[in-house]
């Protein structure tokens, strides 16, 4: 790295990173050989510029940090949006349009694929196969919710997969039924595996070709690296194992990626000698394979996400569920002691309460037997969690992996989560607040496409605990005034921005590179087209990305 910059970043603010509760400062950057040369006032910087260097004025805008995803599924979302993708609508009647649409304009398609409705568009959360049966009577078809944690499939889907009312639930889902048992067409959880694995394959095009349009979607947002939450095949989704192997080999992949090993909770501690062949080979580039990925319970919307009580019905009563635990808590504490070892990180999908703590507890067993170490476990949603566990994060040294978008008060919160959980339990979900308070590390993500991967629209629930305008989970016009989700969980700007930079660059072991603009570290970066620290708080998801660069090379340019 020469002293003359390659690209010098002026006329705006800069988010460093460095420090607690930073603020943006009056200063310009100098780049050179893909990583930070200096930061400095701007006559400094503009000293270290040649005849042949980029002066990229910043307009008054903010120099950030490349926004960093902690908990994210590229590929699946690539292949949503190249299938029948529903995510731009919310309400049944544009549903049926969209799929019928579909169905019409891909006569050769053998399975109708795709997914991203609501649940809160239908009644009790659950779609009927006859609405499908009524637009695709001949095909199978198979739609996933925008959770990702069912599938809504029509009659054909279930007679190749032999599915009838004699079929029973699988220890890690359920299927929904009609009165005389028939299954009704919605699959809970691991239910949708029993129609998921009579789909096709996708050709190897496909996926690759999904992860480098999801690729081009994050670059837009300003997000320069990733951990993908499934690397592995779930729920009917093919490997994306090999996808980020040819990316990385064909230098297609732009971002910098850690990928979540799928654990199979169907098996047991065998599975780990593939795991370690997995990473051995999973190194390539800008990916390594070093995390695996343990989903413990489900979600709170079906009644799967593991409580520590159970959840009330329709009239306030306790019922006799209170969610699953997928991997039954005794296994979960040898596996993750044993993958603490051999030094992976244990990346856990922990919604619930029970979930939470039997994650912490798996942790705390690990660290019993292998004392400590700098694995840097992480509990991804954490939509409840008991007050007696949040100083334990800090204590073990796990990170709290926040999808901070969902906590505010939309249709699927209102009318199919507060109900089934009551007031006392409702308010202890995303603790955001209360989980910094007690020393834990926050890194963020989207969950994409469960919900939006635009950084800056968590980063303003994180900070409002309330939609930004314009956003798809913004209650109608018709429905009661919006209210901030229990504010008193809300971060400060820089803490939020904090933890889309600098704690996922942690978690993902990328800290002594990225995450903060000091010299010597790449230059991922974004370009925001204003300082949102400068404005009203309510208007920080207008923000937007101007460009983005990754080792100082632009990969996004607005327009």
């Amino acid at each position: 790295m020469g002293n003359t910059a390659d690209t010098v970043f002026l006329g705006g603010k800069v988010f460093t990173g460095t420090g607690t509760g930073t603020e943006p400062v009056d200063a310009a950057v100098a780049v050179a050989g893909g990583r930070i040369l200096a930061v400095g006032d701007t006559a400094e910087i503009r000293g270290l510029a040649g005849s042949g260097t980029e002066i990229v004025d910043l307009a008054g805008g903010l120099l950030s940090p490349g926004f960093q995803d902690s908990h994210i599924h590229p590929v699946a979302a690539g292949n949503q949006l190249l299938r029948c993708d529903l995510t731009g609508e919310r309400n049944l009647d544009a549903y049926l349009v969209q799929i019928a649409e579909y169905v019409r304009t891909h006569p050769d398609a053998e399975w109708i694929t795709g997914g991203g409705w609501s649940m809160d568009v239908f009644p009790g959360g659950t779609p009927t196969r006859q609405m499908l049966d009524a637009l695709v009577p001949d095909r199978p078809a198979f739609l996933t919710n925008r959770d990702g944690h069912g599938a809504w499939v029509n009659t054909k889907a279930l007679e190749i997969s032999g599915i009838d009312r004699d079929t029973p639930d699988p220890v890690d889902g359920r299927i929904e039924r009609e009165a005389d048992g028939t299954p009704s067409g919605m699959l809970q959880e691991g239910a949708a595996d029993l129609v998921g694995k009579y789909m096709p394959t996708a050709g190897p095009d496909e996926p690759y070709h999904g992860l480098l349009r999801a690729q081009e979607q994050l670059h837009a947002f300003g997000i320069t690296g990733w951990q993908d939450a499934i690397i592995g095949a779930f729920a009917g989704s093919g490997d994306n194992f090999d996808v980020y192997l040819r990316a990385a080999r064909e230098g297609t992949l732009t971002a910098r990626v850690v990928g979540a090993l799928w654990w199979d909770r169907e098996r047991g501690l065998e599975q780990i000698a593939e795991l370690e062949e997995r990473r051995r080979r999973g190194s390539l580039g800008r990916f390594a394979a070093t995390s695996v990925k343990i989903m413990q319970d489900g979600i709170a919307e079906n009644f799967t996400a593991a409580m520590l009580a159970p959840y009330l019905d329709k009239c306030g009563c306790a019922t006799a569920n209170s969610g699953l635990s997928f991997v039954d808590p005794a296994l979960l504490g040898r596996a993750v002691t044993e993958l603490d070892r051999l030094g992976f990180q244990v990346h856990f999908h922990a919604l619930g309460d029970r979930a939470v703590r039997e994650a912490l507890d798996a942790i705390a067993e690990a660290r019993a037997a292998n004392g400590a170490n700098d694995n840097r476990h992480h509990l991804a949603h954490l939509q409840v969690v008991d007050p007696a566990d949040l100083e334990r994060f800090a204590e073990l040294g796990a990170a709290a992996n926040i999808q901070a978008f969902w906590a505010v008060h939309e249709a699927q919160m209102d009318d199919l989560t507060i109900p089934f959980l009551g007031p006392d339990r409702a308010a202890l979900q995303y603790p955001f607040g209360d989980l910094d308070r007690a020393g834990a590390r926050l890194v963020a993500g989207s969950d994409w496409p469960v919900s939006s991967p635009n950084p800056l629209w968590g980063i303003h629930v994180a900070v409002n605990r309330m939609t930004p305008d314009g956003a798809p989970n913004v209650r109608s016009a018709d429905a009661p005034p919006r209210k901030p989700f229990y504010p008193e969980q809300s971060l400060t700007l820089a803490q939020a921005f904090g933890a889309y930079t600098s704690g996922t660059a942690w978690v993902n072991h990328l800290d002594d590179v990225t995450g903060t603009i000091e010299p010597g570290k790449y230059a991922d970066l974004a370009v925001l087209d204003r300082d949102p620290f400068a404005g009203p708080k309510e208007e920080i998801g207008n923000t937007t990305v101007v460009r983005t660069y990754v080792e100082g090379v632009e990969v996004y340019a607005a327009g």
